[in-house]
């Protein structure tokens, strides 16, 4: 077996799995991600060709949907809410305290050891307990500068540190 082949097994049973039909792209696509915690380009590649389909037309599903990310992501999610509650109620302050012990970007908002990533959504459905964040799945409200830089420490105490 070749090393492409064995690199991408786990890949082509997801394919199997689903008979390679085109009507369960979204499904495959989930659950590679799910795999590889993103989707790679040659990944993407991958299930084209593997599908019979286009390259183009799994890029378009992958960057359609804001579940699934073309870059990789760190151990710890965080989203901080930038809905109008949470925004004037104070989550801009939040991000940029983010920002700066994270060293972090809008355009590059992973920490380079893959230990966190720092998103904005839209609304997070806790407008009453605005501003808030979500970090590692758990919901923050009435969240602070100071109180997300202590859920960061709690999270991975060594990575705040540097």
């Amino acid at each position: 077996m070749e090393n492409r082949d064995i690199k991408f097994l786990k890949l082509q049973q997801i394919i199997d799995s689903h008979e390679g039909k085109v009507s369960h792209l979204i499904a495959i696509l989930q659950e590679t991600q799910a795999e590889y915690g993103y989707l790679p380009k040659e990944v993407l590649t991958y299930i084209a060709t593997a599908m019979g389909i286009s390259p183009a037309t799994v890029l378009g599903v992958a960057t359609f949907y804001a579940q699934f990310s073309l870059i990789p992501k760190g151990k710890y999610v965080i989203r901080v809410c930038d809905g109008t509650a949470c925004h004037v109620r104070g989550s801009e302050p939040i991000m940029m305290a983010l920002r700066k012990e994270l060293c972090v970007t809008p355009d590059n908002p992973t920490t380079g050891d893959l230990m966190f990533t720092v998103e904005t959504v839209s609304c997070l459905g806790a407008c009453g307990l605005a501003p808030v964040v979500v970090a590692d799945e758990e919901v923050h409200g009435q969240m602070t500068p100071d109180g997300i830089l202590e859920v960061i420490r709690k999270l991975a105490p060594a990575a705040s540190e540097n």
